[in-house]
């Protein structure tokens, strides 16, 4: 430990981020605080709640309890701000009725449960003043709750904005009320609002509400879920802990007000910060340690386990100590170690440590430049997640998936267990009773299982036994399209010699089989180093190259983005690259031929399979957005979009746009690319275009139907084109906390491929649906949700329930269905590459391959 002391104390001093206000000293752990008298940045640690949640903001006092309608942090209030959009109604087609009828009917149960109310029941909120004007929250709140027979016991309120279930004689009530000091005090309680159960501000409400009832039930709130602390899953061998939870939401569905939860876990690990920089230290050298601690630790997520609250490590202040002193509130002064011992009693052990600093959030009505910085000791903070060593190690995700991928059955007797704990326990049960609600059984619905899909190849259509898997029903069929690769180049090092020579022969062998000739290719042996495979590259690439082909000798991230940047921005060619040990597998070289093979082939043009597309003259278009892992300002936007009306061939661009956002504000440039990409095709411009964009999170439909969809319209009226394609838009969300299981008499089990659900669990106001598509040999299979926001195509619900699982047989790294359109998938690949390797954007030449596979 001396050592470490040595090193941190020679060190830099603090690197502060870029555009980061100066730091300042924590008042008390977990909160700022500057020198002088406090201020708004100045605030204990338990008072951390955040109160912005647009004009539904209040923090509401109940009694003995406190309700805050605006959770920790804002993504319940983003899901929320979804709700007041209607969109089903100003589509003709399915307005009265969004519901299929084709395929086998299947029953359902959810992870739905009901929530009653009575049947004329409202929230009524009132704006409440004290006269004269009082500052004391607490005081307010003892005043007001006095007349208790005026106001009933199901009361919430935040200072200023009381809710009620009762509706009081008056729309303004005068009350009053005497303080202890005999001092008079009056009251006007003024009616602003009758909000219906499935109003925004009611379904924020009920959020809050499940969040006392969760913490009845001795459950903390991390993030946006619920865990148990107190019952944790330990996996020692791999240091690590698991806290049991839930995630929940309430939501208003076609038939009823429900409450969905699903089965969550919180991965830990059984170290601190303090560990892992100790451990780093012996195996790090002196002058990159802080540089790689900064590396290691910027951007994670770190649990305080006394308070048990999640804060994101922004920077590493390496100049600060526990020893050293800060003032408190009232102007007296004491150190980290002292409040620690004080406040937790907790000891702290090294003297030494730096501190870890987060930034966090301004609160509403607070000046963006009072900083907010949080300063935590590392040896109080236990890192959350996996590492990126421990996600490449297979043993530990394979321990840790039997704990956390829970099959129907587990999952189900979570979910009954939550139930009955929530009836059992007195207190939530009667908060619930208080208020109106009560917890009802689990929904039952009727989904519909969608007839299997035909996979058409050069000469011969088969039926596939299972869509999860038809790489056995197509071996030994010929591909629809593969160009002969007879001028390409392989570049290995001298480690590799041995398996290049036999995966040549094994490529030459599976592509024969598939109708795919494929000649021996120029032979080039470089060093280990990046450097080397980069100057042959550079001395060997010509632009008349179908490919080239890179056995990689190592993990190293590095030389593969090297080789990735000079083939899509330096000399646009197509390339291949594999690790050398997935080459040595054991009997494994022939299947690993095989996938590489298909994976040449699209990269030089071709066509794998195909599927019965029924509607003809059709653009099917993907789109994705994510972040630069590096300029964390830019965001990729993947733009992939068919060219032929087989939907197997594609068009593929990608924009980097400056913003912060993840709208992109570049689709009129890529709808130009892919509609004279279509026009040269096909010689006509497309009659229909369904889009399918995916990457869209919580509270972020407004902006695409006042954003994306005018740019995508406003591109053909600008055009001028006399008849324009019709064009429909379908959100496409993979996260979805909505689970189905199909009970048979072997229990709980997944449902089948291609169920379909568009009734029961679909809200009334949106055209949308679930779909499965994906088989899961592990665990509870995760639906895919689909809704609809713009449509002047006019399709059945039918046909586009099927034309979306067609969709799902198109993706050429996968012989199976997948979980989203393959066009959403090309889209996520494309904008994978260069946001993580490349980082600008790639040469249009490419754009006509499927190169980024």
């Amino acid at each position: 430990m001396n050592e470490l002391h040595e090193r941190l104390s020679t060190g830099r001093p603090t690197k502060m981020m870029t555009g980061r206000p100066p730091k300042r000293k924590l008042s008390e752990s977990g909160h700022s605080s500057s020198t002088g008298p406090p201020n708004q940045s100045s605030f204990p640690d338990k008072a951390l709640k955040d109160s912005t949640y647009g004009s539904a903001t209040c923090n509401v006092s109940a009694g003995e309890g406190q309700y805050v309608v605006a959770e920790r942090g804002r993504r319940a209030g983003r899901n929320i701000q979804d709700l007041g959009i209607l969109i089903r109604q100003t589509m003709a087609h399915v307005k009265d009725g969004k519901t299929g009828s084709s395929g086998d009917p299947v029953k359902l149960l959810t992870n739905l449960f009901g929530l009653g109310l009575p049947t004329q029941w409202y929230l009524y909120q009132y704006h409440v003043d004290f006269n004269p004007a009082m500052a004391s929250m607490r005081l307010k709140a003892a005043l007001l709750y006095s007349h208790g027979d005026v106001l009933g016991t199901a009361r919430a309120f935040d200072g200023a904005i009381l809710f009620l279930t009762r509706k009081l004689e008056n729309k303004v009530t005068e009350l009053s009320s005497t303080t202890n000091r005999g001092e008079v005090v009056k009251i006007t309680v003024t009616l602003t609002s009758t909000l219906m159960p499935g109003s925004p501000v009611c379904i924020h409400f009920f959020h809050v509400l499940f969040k006392k009832v969760f913490k009845f039930l001795n459950m903390y709130q991390v993030g946006r879920n619920y865990f148990s602390p107190s019952n944790p899953v330990n996996i020692p061998q791999h240091k690590l802990s698991l806290w049991p939870g839930f995630s929940v939401a309430v939501a208003p569905l076609e038939k009823q007000l429900t409450l969905c939860a699903d089965v969550s876990h919180k991965v830990l690990r059984n170290e601190t910060v303090l560990d892992s920089m100790n451990e780093m230290f012996h195996r790090i050298p002196k002058e990159r340690f802080t540089d790689a601690c900064e590396k290691e630790f910027l951007g994670s997520v770190v649990l305080t386990r006394y308070n048990n609250k999640t804060y994101r490590v922004d920077d590493i202040d390496w100049s600060t100590k526990p020893t050293d002193k800060f003032p408190k509130k009232d102007g007296t002064q004491i150190s980290y170690v002292e409040y620690y011992k004080q406040q937790y009693n907790l000891e702290v052990t090294d003297p030494f440590q730096p501190m870890l600093v987060s930034s966090l959030k301004a609160r509403k009505n607070e000046a963006c430049d009072a900083p907010r910085v949080v300063h935590l000791l590392p040896e109080l903070s236990y890192l959350t997640g996996l590492s990126s060593r421990a996600l490449t190690d297979f043993r530990l995700m394979k321990d840790l998936s039997l704990e956390t991928q829970l099959n129907p059955e587990r999952r189900q007797k979570r979910l009954q267990s939550l139930a009955e704990n929530i009836q059992e326990s007195r207190e939530a049960s009667a908060e619930l009773a208080k208020w109106g609600l009560r917890l009802e059984d689990q929904l039952t619905i009727t989904g519909r299982v969608i007839p299997p899909e035909r996979i058409c190849l050069r000469d011969n259509i088969c039926q596939p036994a299972s869509a999860a898997d038809w790489s056995r029903d197509t071996r030994g069929g010929r591909m629809i399209q593969a160009k002969p690769l007879s001028n390409w180049i392989l570049l290995f090092s001298h480690r590799s010699g041995d398996v290049a020579e036999q995966l040549v022969q094994c490529l030459i062998k599976v592509g024969d089989g598939m109708g795919f000739p494929i000649e021996y290719p120029k032979i080039i042996q470089v060093e280990d180093s990046p450097v080397s495979f980069l100057r042959a590259l550079q001395q060997h690439v010509n632009p008349d190259l179908q490919l080239v082909f890179c056995i990689l000798p190592s993990q190293s991230k590095d030389n593969y983005d090297s080789i990735k940047k000079y083939l899509n921005l330096e000399q646009p060619v197509p390339s291949q690259c594999v690790q050398n040990r997935t080459l040595t597998r054991q009997n494994m070289i022939m299947s690993v031929a095989t996938k590489i093979a298909m994976q040449i082939i699209c990269k030089t043009g071709g066509e794998l399979w195909a599927v019965e597309i029924p509607l003809k003259s059709l653009m099917v278009i993907g789109i994705d957005v994510n972040k630069d892992a590096i300029n964390k300002s830019q965001s990729v936007v993947g733009f992939v979009a068919s060219t032929n009306s087989r939907l197997t061939k594609w068009f593929s661009q990608c924009m980097i746009q400056k913003t912060s956002t993840d709208f992109a504000d570049c689709l009129k440039v890529c709808m130009k690319g892919a509609i004279e990409q279509w026009q040269k095709s096909n010689k006509e411009l497309p009659s229909r275009i369904i889009i399918y964009r995916d990457g869209v999170g919580d509270g972020q439909l407004q902006m695409l139907l006042d954003y994306e969809i005018p740019q995508l319209l406003g591109f053909f009226r600008e055009c001028q084109i006399a008849h324009s394609p019709r064009i429909t838009v379908v959100v496409v969300r993979k996260r979805c906390t909505v689970r189905f299981y199909n009970e048979s008499h072997r229990g709980f089990q997944n449902p089948p491929l291609g169920t379909v659900v568009d009734s029961g669990a679909t809200r009334p106001e949106w055209y949308d649906f679930f779909l499965i598509s994906q088989n899961a040999r592990q665990g509870t299979v995760n639906p895919t949700y689909y809704n609809v926001l713009y449509d002047t195509n006019g399709l059945k619900p039918d046909h586009l329930q099927r034309l979306t699982y067609k969709l799902c047989h198109l993706y050429y790294n996968w012989p199976g269905v997948i979980r989203v359109p393959a066009p959403c998938q090309y889209a996520h690949k494309l904008t994978f590459l260069v946001g993580q390797s490349i980082h600008r954007e790639p040469r249009i030449e490419l754009s006509n391959t499927l190169f980024y596979l």
